[in-house]
């Protein structure tokens, strides 16, 4: 492994190689999207053409799409697969229930799609991506362009009445333009602190016109694989309630950071 690497990027390595291995032949895999799933992406590529293994990939982004293309993996729509044996994704932050944030990338409603459109799906983190209760990242909300000042508003009167502990509310901006989704939509994010009860608020941000869904990921997620920058893996399995330890050998992947030289 490349020297430059930073620990963070190490660590993010070892669970996206963990996580390729649950791949198997003839499967559609969903694609996620964000710098973890970046790594999953090449990995899963170096698989394709060491292998030959034979999956169907469908990414949560045109930057995934992208780089999968770039990787040698297979590319078709949601609507062509139908149906996903797998997806595998990052996340901003995690509960022990496996809830998630997610949505730092921009892309969280074809991600949040295409994971309940799987059978399964697998979040890859650092540990720094842990936390005891949701909120400390940015809580993203997509709205749609029409009328999102009000949308905003609805949004911060609906924070009034929940369990967080800040409740500040800002449009993400890409220059000096309020940024635009794969969709075509918009995001606000919500300056959380805390969330005490997660599920409670997905269901009444849902509820809000102009909302079209949030960066809150309830009782999605399946597994968590926590990489550590020296290789070393956990394993979190939430339906079979097992955790285990694992290694990964660094040297025997060096082919794969060929491709970001």
């Amino acid at each position: 492994m490349p020297a430059e690497l930073s620990p963070m990027d190490k660590a993010k390595f070892a669970a996206a190689r963990r996580a390729v291995d649950f791949i198997e032949d003839g499967m559609r895999v969903g694609l996620g999207t964000g710098s973890t799933a970046a790594w999953m992406v090449r990995c899963l590529g170096e698989r394709v053409r060491e292998e030959g293994l034979n999956i169907i990939g469908v990414p949560t982004s045109t930057r995934t799409a992208e780089l999968a293309r770039q990787m040698g993996i297979k590319v078709v729509s949601l609507e062509e697969a139908k149906w996903l044996d797998l997806t595998i994704d990052g996340a901003d932050e995690f509960d022990p229930e496996l809830n998630l944030i997610k949505g730092g990338g921009a892309a969280l409603l074809q991600e949040k799609i295409v994971a309940t459109a799987s059978d399964r799906m697998i979040v890859i983190s650092d540990a720094s991506k842990e936390v005891a209760h949701l909120g400390a990242f940015p809580l993203p909300v997509e709205v749609t362009p029409f009328g999102w000042p009000v949308t905003r508003t609805l949004i911060e009167e609906v924070l009034s009445s929940m369990d967080v502990l800040g409740r500040e509310t800002t449009v993400r901006m890409e220059g000096d333009q309020p940024l635009v989704t794969d969709e075509g939509n918009h995001i606000i994010d919500c300056h959380l602190n805390k969330i005490g009860n997660p599920r409670q608020l997905a269901l009444a941000l849902n509820q809000i016109a102009g909302v079209v869904e949030s960066g809150l990921f309830i009782d999605i997620c399946d597994m968590v694989i926590i990489g550590d920058a020296d290789g070393r893996v956990e394993v979190r399995d939430i339906n079979a309630g097992t955790v285990a330890h694992e290694k990964i050998d660094f040297a025997e992947n060096d082919n794969i950071f060929g491709d970001l030289k």
